[in-house]
């Protein structure tokens, strides 16, 4: 069993939520976070480089001069990979790099990481946030009162909520999320992790 205090904006302890981690994961196995992690970041590589080849370099085809008779070496066109401003020979083209894993072993390895924030004291539970307007002093306010603000940070609430998006996007070093939308590269790449009781119950009901 899991105990972890329950705090509010202003970082009182008004409570203590427990719950049993075969809620989220039987245990966790680091090589699928890896492969879930990798898969992520391959994801995102763009791809787009690219390179010239001799058939797409500017210039004519004709032989730079007579093959024979010169003296000396054969020559082809100015776009031969030889010369200077001529083509590649092995030219790069845009490659998709992205890929995916099956999706149980995807929502699996999202709650095997929300599991290890959680034993290894990097969860801060939050009884509850509501924001009337957008306002970042809110927000920053309950990070500094919460001890979130000297290192990245993922909130994660139940649903999403313009007006804490709005009061917390400017904040660099925060990131937030609907619990539904929650990845295990994102609860892992942010070293710490601020999510209310809702999320957290919203998270623990949802079936791998």
């Amino acid at each position: 069993m899991i105990s972890v205090p329950v705090r509010n904006a202003s970082g009182d302890e008004v409570g203590t939520y427990d719950f049993d981690p075969g809620d989220l994961a039987s245990s966790i196995n680091k090589q699928l976070l890896h492969d879930v992690v990798v898969m992520y970041e391959a994801n995102k590589r763009v791809g787009t480089v690219r390179t010239k080849s001799r058939g797409m370099v500017a210039g004519s085809t004709k032989k730079l001069y007579r093959q024979k008779g010169t003296g000396r070496a054969r020559a082809g066109s100015a776009r031969t990979p030889v010369r200077r401003g001529g083509g590649h020979a092995f030219a790069k083209t845009p490659v998709d790099h992205g890929y995916r894993l099956p999706r149980k072993a995807i929502k699996l390895a999202t709650k095997m990481a929300l599991l290890s924030k959680f034993q290894d004291g990097e969860a801060v539970v939050l009884d509850d946030i509501s924001i009337d307007a957008p306002k970042t002093k809110v927000v920053a306010s309950a990070l500094k009162a919460l001890s979130l603000d000297a290192s990245s940070c993922l909130l994660a609430i139940e649903g999403y909520d313009v007006n804490v998006w709005k009061s917390a996007r400017n904040i660099s070093s925060l990131q937030v999320s609907p619990v539904e939308f929650l990845n295990a590269y994102d609860l892992l790449h942010q070293r710490r992790l601020l999510i209310t009781k809702a999320a957290l119950d919203k998270a623990r009901g949802q079936t791998a």
